[in-house]
């Protein structure tokens, strides 16, 4: 039996920002499957329904921080409290490059805290770290 496709969670609620971690992934050749969820509520919600044996946990879970209903923060609380995915790589991928929400998400023990590039060559380099990140996990 194969092994299935590793897992990527993007929590991300910028269509045009979810078209480019898709590229950046497609460009360095990254088998997987991306899961969207585009607001911190449901977030929290399927991170319920992962600790309630609905979902595995995903090899890599991208977060923005500025996210509706529900702040990225609250989301990656949320996480790092699931016995399941308490462990899980995380990358903090956001417009802020403010030294406060870098500080207030550090407790939260992100792999990376990224400032979304503002140069399409640049975002699509991200590709190459997610790839690292994913195959070490799975």
């Amino acid at each position: 039996m194969p092994t299935p496709a590793p897992q990527i969670l993007l929590i991300e609620d910028n269509r045009a920002d979810v078209g480019l971690v898709r590229e950046a992934l497609q460009e360095h050749e990254v088998r997987c499957e991306v899961l969207v969820i585009a607001n911190g509520e449901i977030a929290v919600q399927f991170i319920e329904e992962i600790d309630a044996g609905q979902h595995p946990c995903p090899d890599l879970i991208l977060v923005d921080l500025n996210l509706p209903k529900k702040p990225g923060r609250e989301v990656l609380k949320r996480l790092r409290a699931s016995p399941v995915c308490k462990d899980a790589s995380v990358v903090v991928l956001t417009s802020s490059d403010s030294q406060k929400d870098k500080d207030d998400v550090a407790p939260f023990a992100p792999l990376h805290y990224l400032r979304k590039p503002s140069r399409l060559a640049d975002f699509i380099a991200l590709g190459g770290l997610f790839k690292q990140i994913v195959e070490l996990r799975h």
